[in-house]
């Protein structure tokens, strides 16, 4: 039977890209995972890898120089293919590696096992990987140990993602959105792609807490954010700004486009009954600034340009949509 989570590389990339790990700094956990099988299976090399759409990214290594290679060297490649482990004894003796960079030059790799990273829905987003500049085999119970590993990384990259989640909406915290936001600012900038970021802000809302509670208030951003994550595609970012401030992170989205989700959200939300304890309902509405990445150089001044829209939304009359002019 086909595993189609293996083949499918667009959710996958979705996949890796909302954990938001890639290109951040060191972290201990991970640190010490790959310290620990150099230590206990012998071998000189050993990461926690993350294989991008065009190339292998190091979360943790030691033995190992570069922080990333390109992924058509690389053996992870391989690994992400497949559910259970990838173990080459001499890569020199195996047709798919004889001629690799990494296997022919430095760092002189021959023995190679990998375990791939599994996210709870199924994706493999990278490998632990153990390295030796050795033919070797490994043993059953060095592949159990590896396993043990990777099934600790996994949950690290878990907890790493819930604690930049907001409690009460689900969305990216404030800090966990502009990780992302930072990340993908400057991967637009860098292959002059497009990107848009919307604001998005409830109207009237401390009205809504004054005279239903904040118990209904709770509900109201609470059934919005279910609203909006619905309606969002896998590689779209949602994040909780602070109170009822929502913004929306849009890779590979125009101005246009992203114009066109923003009013299929405000329409969406306006139209959406929230139900009262007493039996009758609450309609509220939303706000929304619009912008686009380019000619943006740093998070600070995009989020600023789509808080300047949501403003110009909000004197406008509430209920609206507002796109910033390109610079």
């Amino acid at each position: 039977m086909l595993d189609s989570k293996l083949h499918d590389e667009d959710a996958r990339i979705a996949a890796l890209r909302r954990l938001g790990v890639l290109d951040t700094a060191i972290e201990q956990p991970f640190e010490k995972i790959v310290m620990l099988v150099r230590t206990v299976l012998r071998v000189p090399m050993a990461a926690v890898t993350l294989v991008d759409r065009e190339r292998q990214w190091f979360k943790a290594s030691r033995g190992l120089d570069a922080t990333e290679t390109p992924r058509s060297v690389s053996f992870c490649t391989y690994t992400i293919q497949q559910r259970g482990p990838m173990i080459i004894e001499d890569a020199s003796r195996d047709p798919r590696f004889a001629d690799n960079p990494l296997v022919v030059g430095p760092p002189f790799v021959r023995a190679y096992a990998g375990i791939p990273l599994r996210t709870p829905e199924g994706y493999n987003v990278g490998a632990l990987c153990a390295i030796d500049t050795e033919p070797r085999t490994f043993s059953p119970a060095d592949i159990a140990i590896l396993r043990d590993f990777a099934n600790i990384v996994c949950d690290e990259l878990e907890l790493r993602l819930i604690a930049q989640l907001d409690h009460l909406t689900g969305a990216l915290t404030r800090r966990g959105f502009s990780e992302q936001a930072e990340r993908e600012l400057a991967r637009a900038g860098r292959y002059d792609r497009p990107g848009a970021l919307v604001m998005l802000d409830v109207d009237h809302f401390k009205r809504v807490n004054d005279t239903y509670g904040h118990s209904i208030g709770d509900q109201v951003l609470q059934q919005i954010a279910g609203i909006t994550e619905g309606a969002l595609r896998p590689s779209d970012v949602f994040g909780r700004l602070g109170g009822e401030e929502f913004a929306l992170l849009l890779p590979e989205t125009s101005g246009a486009e992203a114009m066109m989700v923003a009013e299929r959200l405000r329409e969406a939300i306006a139209g959406h009954a929230i139900r009262l304890p007493d039996g009758g309902t609450l309609h509220v509405t939303a706000s929304f600034g619009v912008a686009e990445s380019p000619g943006i150089a740093t998070l600070a001044a995009w989020l600023e340009r789509a808080d300047a829209m949501l403003y110009a939304a909000k004197s406008g009359g509430r209920n609206r949509t507002e796109l910033a002019e390109l610079v």
